[in-house]
This record gives structure tokens, C-alpha cells and sequence, in this order.
């Protein structure tokens, strides 16, 4: 039996052969009621000197009804005959409600008519004891986060999520009437009766219980999936806390969601992780660990994640990620931005330009720095550089970017210039996109966009017409000659001693 509050409570004399009977196992501060007149209601009272016998309830001199304990086997739903959710008032609200609990692994149940009112009661049994207080917030949850309003008349969840008095207190759960009694009939599919023998409740009730399959650990992982909880934040830091979770319990599902995951977890742990569960703020190793606990803990993981072999790696890239970004610790002050201290975009770009640079000294200092602008393209990307990195630094490598130290001669200038192969597609209206609404060049996107390059001497612009101008403006196509002057006058690209 279930622990008691009450003192001194008797026993009763079990029938132990009734199945139906034992549907209902915590019988304490149970419900009874006179049989009303037809169309009154029941004057129900509560009994807590002691429990609700098996003979008493065999007997039916009243009306009863039970509550839960600490731990139950089954939910019940009460839809009330004038109900906006009763199929009289809406005919899709029954299939809505049950298929708000199916990810709970709920999805079977018995239909019956509470009374002769005409309400319903919805009976969702299982076979594992649950905690009634979680099973009770895991109901709440999925039924308010489909739409729909929890409220005595309308929708009514047993076991309710109140399981404490204001002050502090243990107190009762609601109670409910029991099944079969007058005006109670077990329903079919189409909401027509069909039974009203306890045999016949037994049978549909363990073929349910069958169906259902639901555990502690669904349960917790519904609840803090579900469940938006208050925390003492702000109303926003609030809200942005309950999204992160939505993002985060659910796990993976399927492939290429690693790495939107561990973002999410990165952005909850070290923002909010001294709120939620940690002592301290976490940073570092502590904020990298926190990252691999979580993920690996998520449902999915093992099925779905492409990582796992490397997956604190990946979660160091995230928590440097974030530890550079301008997002803060909840609480602390916004960490103002200094001069000296990198964004991770900026790290990232500076060691891409590092890349071009060290390829481009090899490839000089060996003898293999390529004239042509395809050929220097092609050696830069053999050299494990992507296409798409050297389009961005331009300045690093394209002969069009570096100094010119000596006229070209006028045939020279009047060759048109060569493009890498494959230009990557750029956003339509960054490149290539005219002022005033003028047509865009016929000679196709600009390797030389005005953003994002080092400006060329003279004020050139590369442009087209700069070129057929005979580089009035200082553009033109520069030699095998001319690149090697350049990478000669540069510091970064000087040829080893005795070279």
C-alpha cells in the first residue's frame, strides 16, 4: 500500500479475485455521494477516517470516487458535457488531445461516459508505476503546449499537477469518480456505448496498458523537453532559457544535427549553466565537459551523431567559439570590446590568410610560383587551400593585388584578364551589382570586389576599363616578373639565405 499522512487509519477486507477492484489501489480520503435525483448533481464528501472497502464499493449504496497516491499506473482526462473540447461542441478536439499525448507513449485509451450528464472520461493506462506528481506535469504540458486550457468545466488532468499547499504542506490530489457506476458506459471508437460490465473494462483496460509503454526515463525526458519553468530571471532570459530546451531535449533524430546541437548546449551551459545547476559560471574545461555530459545524454546520440568519436573536440571548438563571441554569463556585466582581443571570425580569418601566405613563400622559394592567375589558383588550392578562401583574400595571391614596380607595356595591357576556374556564386546584388539600377557587367562577376580587398597603387580598381584604357588607372596584368619582384620586396616572403 501507499504511504499514509493520516494518523491511525484501519484496513479493509480485500476482494482479491476482483480485477476490477484492484485497478484501484490507494483508497485512502476517498470520495462518496448520495445517488442524486435525475439532473442533480452528486454532494460529494471526502472520507479520511478510513479506507474505501472493496465490499463498500460492491455494495453501491453510494456513489465513490478515489484519489492518487504517490505513484500510479494510469492518467485520466475529464471532459465536462459543455466543454468546448466535448465532441458535441467540437468533433476533432478528442483526436487533437490524444495525439498531444503520444509522445508520451500514450496512445491507447478507454472512452467512457462519466454520468448521465454526458461528460467524458479518458483512462490512459500502463503497465510501470510512475510518479504521479511527474506523470501529472508531463500531462499538463503537452496539453497546454498543443492549445489547450486546463480548467475545472472544460479539461481536467488526473493526477494535478498540485501536490503542495501554500504553505508548504503535503496536500491531497484531486479525486475522481469511479468508473461503471450509474450513467457511466465504456464507449467505442465512434462514441457509442458498448459496454458496462467490469469484465468487459478489465479486458479494454489491460489491452490498452499494453499499448502504452512509458517509463520513468520518458517521462523526465517529456518533462524537460515540455515544461516551460519559471526561473527568477528576466522575462526574456526566461523565454530564451525554455527555447534553448525546446532545441535541446528532444536529442537527435536523424543525421547533420550535431553541430546545431551542441551550439544550443553550448549556449545554455555557459550562459545560463550557474542558473540551472552549476555552482559557478563555466568557462574552459569545466563549460567542455558540461557540453560532452549533456550531448551524450541526449536521446538519439548514439544512433545519430557523426561526432562521437571526436565529440570533445568539437565541443572545445564551441566553447572557444562562444568564449570569444559577445555572448556573457547571465547576471555578469556585458564584457566591453577591447582592441586586442580577437572575435572568433577574426581568428579564423587571420589564420586563413596565414595559410595563403606560407603556401605562396613554398611555392616562391621553390621555384613553382606560376605566372598566370588559373595556374597560381590551382597551385594554391593543391596546396590545401579552398577555392572559396582564396576568392576572399585576393590580396594575398592574385597578380592584380600586388605591386606593379615597372611599366607594362601597352599589348600587354590590352590582354584581358584571366578568371580562376569556377568562381563561387555569389549573392545576387554584393557582387556585380550596378548603381541606380543599371545592368550589371556582361563580362560576368568581379574576381575584385571593392569590399574585402586591398586597394591597388595608384588608385587602381581593376576594372575592365581600366584595362582597355591602357591602365590610365593603374590596373593592368601583371607578369611572372612583376609577382616575383613583389614577393622579392615583401618581408613575409624573402628567399632563405644563399638563395
Amino acid at each position: 500500500m501507499i504511504a499514509v499522512f493520516k494518523k491511525r487509519r484501519s484496513e479493509y477486507v480485500q476482494e482479491a479475485d476482483n480485477a476490477f477492484l484492484n485497478l484501484w489501489p490507494h483508497r485512502y480520503d476517498y470520495l462518496y455521494a448520495p445517488h442524486p435525483n435525475p439532473g442533480a448533481k452528486p454532494d460529494w464528501h471526502t472520507q479520511a477516517s478510513h479506507p474505501l472497502a472493496d465490499r463498500l464499493i460492491l455494495q453501491g449504496s453510494y456513489l465513490y470516487g478515489v484519489r492518487f497516491g504517490s505513484n500510479t499506473q494510469y492518467g485520466l482526462l475529464d471532459i465536462d458535457a459543455g466543454s468546448p473540447y466535448h465532441p458535441r461542441r467540437d468533433p476533432l478536439a478528442l483526436a487533437r488531445i490524444t495525439a498531444a499525448l503520444e509522445p508520451l507513449g500514450l496512445v491507447d485509451h478507454l472512452c467512457i461516459t462519466s454520468s448521465d450528464s454526458g461528460g467524458l472520461h479518458l483512462y490512459f493506462p500502463f503497465n510501470e508505476a510512475l510518479s504521479s506528481w511527474q506523470l501529472a506535469i508531463a500531462l499538463s504540458a503537452l496539453l497546454e503546449n498543443a492549445g489547450f486550457k486546463i480548467m475545472s468545466g472544460w479539461l481536467e488532468v488526473f493526477p494535478n499537477p498540485k501536490p503542495f499547499t501554500s504553505d508548504g504542506s503535503i496536500s491531497l490530489y484531486n479525486g475522481h469518480r469511479l468508473p461503471l457506476q450509474r450513467g457511466s458506459y465504456l464507449l467505442n471508437d465512434g462514441l457509442q456505448p458498448i459496454a458496462a460490465t467490469e469484465q468487459s473494462f478489465v479486458r479494454y483496460w489491460h489491452n490498452a496498458s499494453a499499448r502504452n509503454v512509458i517509463n520513468a526515463v520518458i517521462l523526465k525526458q517529456i518533462i524537460r523537453q515540455a515544461k516551460r519553468k519559471i526561473y527568477r530571471v528576466t522575462g526574456k532570459a526566461e523565454k530564451f532559457i525554455n527555447d534553448l530546451h525546446a532545441d535541446i531535449e528532444p536529442g537527435w533524430s536523424g543525421a547533420g544535427q550535431t553541430n546545431f546541437i551542441l551550439g544550443r548546449i553550448t549556449l545554455r551551459s555557459y550562459i545560463f549553466g550557474h542558473v540551472l545547476y552549476a555552482a559557478a559560471p563555466l568557462t574552459g574545461e569545466a563549460l567542455v565537459k558540461d557540453i560532452v555530459r549533456i550531448a551524450k545524454a541526449l536521446p538519439g546520440y548514439a544512433d545519430f551523431c557523426g561526432h562521437q568519436g571526436d565529440i570533445e573536440d568539437r565541443a572545445w571548438d564551441w566553447a572557444k567559439c562562444i568564449e570569444s563571441s559577445h555572448y556573457f554569463h547571465y547576471g555578469n556585466d556585458k564584457p566591453r570590446a577591447t582592441g586586442d582581443v580577437l572575435t572568433w571570425n577574426q581568428q579564423q580569418q587571420a589564420q586563413a590568410r596565414e595559410r595563403i601566405r606560407a603556401a605562396a613563400v613554398a611555392l616562391f622559394r621553390s621555384n613553382h610560383w606560376p605566372e598566370g592567375i588559373t595556374a597560381r589558383f590551382d597551385a594554391l588550392c593543391a596546396a590545401g587551400i579552398s577555392g572559396s578562401t582564396l576568392y576572399r583574400h585576393q590580396d594575398l595571391w592574385h597578380p592584380l593585388h600586388l605591386a606593379v614596380p615597372q611599366a607594362l607595356a601597352a599589348s600587354q595591357l590590352a590582354q584581358p584578364v584571366e578568371n580562376p576556374p569556377h568562381p563561387p556564386a555569389f549573392q545576387a546584388g554584393v557582387v556585380g551589382a550596378s548603381a541606380g539600377g543599371a545592368a550589371p557587367t556582361p563580362f560576368g562577376s568581379s574576381l575584385l570586389a571593392a569590399d574585402g580587398c586591398n586597394p591597388l597603387f595608384n588608385g587602381a580598381s581593376g576594372s575592365r576599363s581600366a584595362l582597355t584604357n591602357g591602365g590610365a588607372e593603374g590596373g593592368g596584368r601583371n607578369t611572372g616578373d612583376a609577382s616575383a619582384e613583389y614577393l622579392r620586396s615583401n618581408e613575409a616572403f624573402a628567399p632563405p639565405p644563399g638563395s
